[in-house]
């Protein structure tokens, strides 16, 4: 049989036409090495950086490091049926979770999967969980507060919607109790709340998801997860997919606050993913963009202006401190991302003082912008009485010959500690905190024992809800924020009635 050599040249050349094309298709790469909940896959040519990838058995991956000849993949789940030389696949997106209405009220995983049992979630639009930040001139300044119902936070260290407040304290301090009630207190604001739960016990988030349910606080709730007994990129991505699902409501106008609990534990779990994929470590071993990892989490909460929806995004991201240590890496970096911080010290927390804010440490950048103008009048001058106070009384306790002056201001302050004093799950809503603090501010409660300053408040708020005047003051601050000259008047006068009937 004789070949042509034209026809021989026709199937070269019909064999190499697409040569080039072939060779540039790299959709599917091969594991070189696997262990600890890394992969490292050579063959990835055009991989992208935060890429989802899928292995042989079913479950995924993102791309962390791209390397010249290899890909470093950090998986999302156990690598057991994961070997050496098996397939890893592009899926040509980055990682992403759904959004939508259906979210609301569910508790889920990292990924935006379901976890509480109630079947599928019923929504069909993905967002990347990794979006740049709304620019300058999408955003207009913070001049809304968001109430947590805590005397001390709203009347000291305010919030306001599209603000960023650090929460940071040692262990068993208050401070997930501090955004629990601020939950709770969002019921009848339109204010969807996400609560990111990262590295923290099953158990407690059981709880969590339970005592929100008790008190109806699910129905405008959203919990994420990523437990303790999670690998480490979950931990990684949770607070990302608990922003991005508050980005979708934020962008329809809606407000949104998004709790991260906590953010030491997320540093920790990224230490351990970078360390693992041989990244170099620095200060305390964590890798050099700790920082950008908060950073660029925390940039994503804002006020947007009335062109772009007028939506905003709150975040509370929480921070635990070792000893009292404020100026560890991970808290300032913390601190200076943040438009403030509630110290809780636990030195007041044994002390019985609930919550146990630290005033002094404590601050709030926003500040007065981010109160209705009743508790600006009123408050003004309480965190100096309170700082005062605080002096005062360490000098107080090494001499016993006091002036009247001094006295005075010791007794007030004594009374501003019980003022701020409340139980856990029992937000005060701001009319009937512009009261109380009204009362001891104005020295109302100069003749009353701090141990009966409790019941005395208790007893209040069920007077202005059934006396006449005291109910208007009420219903005026409440609708419209302001404290004028005729409100407070009638607010005056019914303080000084209920004062005299509890004292006799």
């Amino acid at each position: 049989m004789q070949f042509k050599p034209e026809e021989i040249s026709r199937v070269i050349r019909s064999q190499i036409k697409y040569y080039d094309n072939a060779i540039q298709q790299s959709e599917t790469g091969t594991i070189l090495m696997v262990g600890d909940g890394i992969a490292r896959a050579s063959g990835l040519t055009n991989c992208m950086a935060g890429e989802l990838l899928e292995f042989e058995d079913g479950t995924f991956g993102m791309a962390q490091n791209l390397e010249e000849n290899s890909v470093s993949i950090v998986l999302f789940s156990s690598d057991t049926n994961i070997n050496e030389g098996q397939s890893v696949k592009r899926t040509g997106r980055v990682v992403s979770v759904p959004v939508g209405d259906a979210m609301i009220g569910r508790v889920v995983n990292a990924l935006g999967q379901p976890v509480d049992g109630g079947g599928p979630i019923d929504t069909t639009e993905f967002r990347p969980i990794e979006s740049n930040a709304p620019g300058i001139c999408e955003r207009q300044p913070v001049k809304e507060p968001l109430q947590t119902g805590i005397k001390a936070i709203d009347s000291m260290i305010p919030i306001g919607r599209g603000q960023r407040e650090l929460i940071i304290g040692d262990r068993q301090t208050g401070k997930t109790t501090i955004a629990v009630d601020t939950i709770l207190n969002q019921k009848g604001q339109d204010v969807i709340c996400i609560y990111v739960a990262i590295g923290q016990k099953r158990s407690t988030v059981a709880s969590l998801v339970e005592e929100l349910q008790t008190r109806g606080a699910m129905d405008y709730t959203i919990v994420v997860t990523a437990s303790a007994s999670e690998v480490s990129p979950l931990q990684y991505i949770a607070p990302y997919t608990g922003c991005t699902i508050g980005e979708y409501f934020m962008h329809q106008g809606k407000h949104v606050l998004c709790i991260y609990d906590d953010l030491s534990k997320h540093a920790v779990a990224y230490r351990a993913l970078s360390l693992l994929i041989r990244r170099p470590p620095g200060r305390e071993a964590y890798p050099g963009d700790v920082f950008y990892l908060h950073s660029r989490l925390l940039e994503r909460a804002s006020k947007l202006d009335e062109e772009h929806g007028g939506g905003s995004l709150t975040a509370l991201p929480i921070i635990e401190t070792q000893a009292g240590d404020i100026s560890a890496y991970i808290p300032t970096n913390v601190i200076s991302i943040t438009d403030g911080q509630i110290f809780l010290e636990t030195e007041l927390f044994h002390a019985g003082i609930m919550p146990a804010v630290n005033p002094g440490i404590s601050v709030s950048r926003v500040g007065g912008n981010a109160q209705i103008k009743a508790m600006k009048k009123v408050s003004g001058s309480l965190k100096l009485l309170y700082s005062q106070y605080r002096e005062l009384a360490s000098f107080a306790q090494f001499g016993s010959d006091l002036d009247a002056d001094t006295k005075a201001r010791l007794a007030q302050g004594e009374r501003i500690v019980e003022v701020l004093k409340q139980n856990q799950n029992a937000p005060v809503p701001v009319e009937k905190q512009v009261a109380i603090i009204y009362a001891v501010v104005n020295n109302y409660l100069s003749e009353i024992e701090p141990e009966r300053i409790r019941a005395y408040e208790k007893d209040l708020f069920s007077f202005l809800d059934t006396d006449t005047e005291g109910a208007a003051a009420m219903q005026t601050i409440r609708e419209t924020g302001n404290l004028d000259g005729d409100t407070e008047a009638k607010l005056a006068d019914a303080l000084k009635r209920f004062t005299a009937d509890f004292i006799a």
